[in-house]
């Protein structure tokens, strides 16, 4: 018989400190490899711990996920700044990139350890190229409808945003589901729905 547990205080602490990851990870990710318009990394290497933290953490990942956009990418964005009004929108992306993959996941029941094709399939399809087409799309729309960019450089944001995040995440995701899922399942923290 599985042990469900509850969720207690180690779930707020747990959402705290993934919060605090996801934004330095974000924040270092548009300084140290910036895509020229605020907000955007050239390989936003966040979104695959944000994907990861989410889909071995449920919901609360997902909470960091857009706190840490928000924050790191949004809030704490440089020359040009994003306003804050705009990022908190704009962020959105963030949550739509992880919340994607933690859906299908749990809808196809997918085996975290990428133990056969299906499942690895299912992973670039949900967790590589829609998600990350979905973020980019809503990102590049949100920055020009927020008159942080024009409209005629919503092309060129979305295809600097989808080609990096599609790079990390299809390097990134797929080996540390493989190898960092059987031991992140042994702890008490791991989320096997959405709350658990």
């Amino acid at each position: 018989m599985k042990t469900v547990h509850e969720p207690t205080y180690s779930f707020v602490i747990l959402t705290l400190v993934l919060i605090v990851v996801n934004t330095l990870i974000a924040r270092f990710c548009v300084i140290a490899l910036p895509g020229g318009v605020a907000g955007v990394s050239a390989l936003y290497f966040a979104v695959a711990f944000m994907i990861l933290f989410t889909l071995w953490f449920g919901a609360y990942g997902a909470i960091a996920a857009y706190a840490g956009t928000l924050i790191g990418a949004g809030l704490l964005s440089a020359d040009p700044a994003i306003p804050p009004v705009v990022a908190i929108y704009w962020s959105i992306a963030g949550l739509l990139q992880v919340l994607i993959p933690l859906v299908a996941f749990r809808t196809f029941k997918v085996d975290l350890t990428l133990e056969n094709r299906r499942d690895l399939t299912l992973l670039l399809l949900f967790g590589v190229l829609i998600n990350n087409s979905v973020g980019a799309a809503w990102g590049a729309w949100t920055l020009a409808f927020g008159n942080v960019i024009t409209s005629s450089q919503i092309g060129s944001v979305f295809t600097l945003w989808l080609i990096g995040n599609i790079i990390v995440t299809i390097i990134i995701v797929p080996l540390a589901l493989r190898y960092g899922t059987p031991c992140i399942m042994k702890t008490k923290i791991f989320v096997r729905n959405y709350w658990d």
